[in-house]
């Protein structure tokens, strides 16, 4: 029997990373032809394609002709761009070019995933129109990407967002979630930085306003420019760590704030909140409540599960 496919196609980056699953499965359950492309994780699901490889990348959007493309693949930890700023560079800016390039060839709506962190943080909460300002290294290179798409295929739409979590294969994946271990074992004292201020935000719901963007695009041209999507929960990683121990029962007291600014590693801005109030006009986003949300995405690294019984019984 025929297996109806659906008509409307979106190609994905990054489709193994933390994002780019959750924007796959977004697109996927909505009634889109959705292919995902990875490079160290790909097989089996998904396409395996080096973005640095410019005829690759123009074969698969080539053969695939996709309405939308979502670039989520990025050099996205600050400290390995300081490391490494050449490669950085590379995928950051140059393959995020060529895939402006490639899908104005084809006609494709580019959504380009950028960050918060273009800002200096000293001038909260940004708009789409104020002056960016990039403190770090990973900062300049999403910048410098913003521009480098733009000039290549003015019908891109930036998609800036904040610190991200959601559900992880490994705790690592996510700033957020990598402090969980240090909120279970509370045999030792933890420091943690109560300086920098930050807006959890969940996957899924950066998923939903890719696909919402994607959707309204196909019935309105004018749809591209920045945007800015936020969670609006304001919170330190202390603070966080202390909400991800109230989500499960767990002691915070081993928790130590640390308001002094951070003095290792790349520099990050004090408050780059961001004014998401483009997209709210437009009636596009969904914010989950971080203690549901990461009680979600944690559940499963739980050590001791036995705090269940008190919750859920």
């Amino acid at each position: 029997e025929d297996v109806d496919i659906p008509s409307r196609r979106v190609l994905i980056t990054g489709a193994t990373g933390l994002l780019g699953r959750a924007v796959f499965k977004e697109f996927n359950e909505n009634n889109w032809n959705t292919v995902g492309c990875g490079y160290r994780r790909a097989q089996p699901r998904f396409e395996h394609i080096n973005l640095l490889d410019s005829i690759a990348v123009h074969d698969i959007i080539h053969d695939f002709q996709p309405h939308v493309i979502v670039h989520c693949a990025a050099e996205r930890r600050p400290d390995v761009v300081e490391g490494q700023p050449d490669a950085a560079s590379q995928l950051n800016v140059a393959a995020s070019a060529n895939l402006a390039k490639e899908a104005a060839g084809v006609g494709a709506f580019l959504i380009y995933i950028s960050t918060d962190y273009v800002f200096d943080g000293t001038s909260p909460p940004y708009k789409e129109t104020d002056v960016p300002n990039p403190l770090n290294l990973y900062g300049k290179t999403k910048l410098e990407g913003e521009k480098a798409v733009l000039e290549n295929n003015e019908e891109t739409a930036v998609l800036r967002i904040p610190v991200l979590y959601g559900e992880v294969e490994r705790l690592e994946e996510s700033a957020v979630t990598v402090m969980f271990d240090k909120v279970q074992f509370s045999n030792k004292s933890a420091n943690m930085d109560h300086w920098q201020q930050r807006f959890p935000t969940n996957v899924k719901d950066v998923a939903a306003v890719c696909r919402q963007l994607a959707e309204k695009r196909m019935l309105d041209p004018s749809i591209k420019g920045t945007f800015h999507w936020s969670g609006n929960e304001q919170m330190t990683k202390y603070e966080m760590a202390c909400a991800i121990a109230d989500a499960f029962n767990l002691p915070s007291s081993h928790l130590r704030p640390i308001t002094d600014s951070p003095v290792v590693g790349a520099l990050r801005p004090k408050n780059a909140q961001l004014d998401c109030s483009k997209l709210e006009m437009l009636g596009i986003g969904q914010r989950t409540p971080f203690r549901a949300g990461i009680r979600e995405a944690l559940w499963p690294f739980l050590v001791d599960k036995r705090w269940r019984q008190t919750v859920f019984h």
